[in-house]
């Protein structure tokens, strides 16, 4: 087996350029059985895939996480690095150090570390600037070495430039991209370029709206479904972004690709992104210990596998059929707009 591809963020920490997404252990795909979660995160770290994404608002994620860190390190035998990349999403309030430290404090308790590979911080209102303030605390606690890297999820390219004029470096931006939703090529991927700041995307499969098993269905409408908060939510980024019959046209085209290159639609999917400027990974969500979910680990170690390479033909093809869709960024706005309508 080929060595998962890496990426290296602006502090020096090494992640996957597949990332383990844990929002699904959040509640909003099923009930979660934690002992089977944490025995199911060993398969995705034996296959080499060991960086896991996750938040304080997603539920027992870092809880999950700790649970494993700590019962891979009482084994006794050699123990892969983990890469633990969280979120501090706080409600809008003060926010002076003792509040920042103390969230943080609970993150490491949680996840049983003594200090964070990486907090995305998310802000809910740019009204509210006490973002700056929080931002501050946050780079100070980074100096101090209680985090490694300092990071932003769903942050606008004027947000980002503004935090970063303020001297604050930001390692990365975690925003929506897709096939489907390519609203960061427009702004966000040169300043990134310019500023030595990595894409780490989600939505990349639109909550597995992209793959074969949708080719030639009818639209799904109903909440049965669409019964996972995944499917819901990307199934709205389709019907924004053009329907359900220009979606049929991108699945056969990308079906056709996936034959070319042995693969799946998903593999074809993320790969297309991960080729990207200035994205350093793509965040494939794992839906541990959820009854009845199946591990797309297969597809993940493909789609970053140094011979899946998509030809000019490959990308011309996807073009003529996204081309034909409405324009995501003048319907929404930049990237993390959708959370602050």
């Amino acid at each position: 087996m080929s060595a998962v591809p890496k990426v290296t963020l602006s502090g020096g920490l090494e992640v996957c350029r597949v990332l383990n997404g844990m929002w699904q252990v959040s509640g909003a795909h099923g009930a979660v059985d934690r002992t089977r979660a944490v025995e199911a995160m060993q398969e995705y770290v034996d296959a080499g895939l060991t960086t896991f994404d996750m938040a304080d608002i997603y539920g027992p994620a870092e809880e999950i996480f700790g649970q494993f860190n700590s019962k891979l390190k009482s084994g006794g035998n050699a123990v892969p690095a983990l890469q633990s990349l969280t979120k501090y999403v706080p409600r809008p309030g003060p926010m002076e150090r003792k509040v920042v430290e103390k969230a943080l404090q609970r993150s490491m308790s949680r996840m049983q570390v003594d200090t964070l590979d990486c907090v995305q911080f998310h802000w809910w209102d740019y009204k509210d600037k006490r973002y700056l303030e929080a931002l501050g605390h946050l780079s100070d606690l980074q100096q101090e070495g209680v985090i490694r890297e300092l990071a932003l999820t769903n942050f606008d390219t004027q947000r980002m430039e503004e935090i970063t004029n303020k001297g604050i470096r930001i390692s990365s931006n975690q925003v929506q991209y897709s096939l489907i939703d390519q609203r960061p090529a427009a702004r966000m991927q040169q300043f990134c370029l310019d500023n030595n700041i990595q894409l780490l995307t989600y939505g990349t499969l639109a909550g597995g709206l992209l793959s074969e098993r949708y080719l030639g269905k009818a639209e799904p409408n109903s909440r049965a479904e669409l019964y996972t908060a995944s499917l819901s939510k990307y199934k709205n980024v389709i019907d924004a972004w053009g329907g359900w019959s220009l979606f049929q046209d991108l699945l056969v085209t990308l079906e056709t690709i996936a034959k070319r290159h042995d693969c799946s639609v998903a593999s074809v999917a993320t790969r297309y992104v991960l080729d990207r400027p200035a994205v350093g990974g793509v965040i494939v969500g794992c839906r541990l210990g959820v009854a009845g979910a199946g591990q797309h680990i297969s597809d993940s170690l493909r789609s970053c596998s140094a011979d899946l390479k998509l030809t000019e033909e490959d990308l011309a093809a996807i073009e003529a059929v996204t081309r034909r869709s409405r324009d995501l960024m003048e319907l929404i706005g930049d990237c993390g707009d959708e959370y602050r309508s």
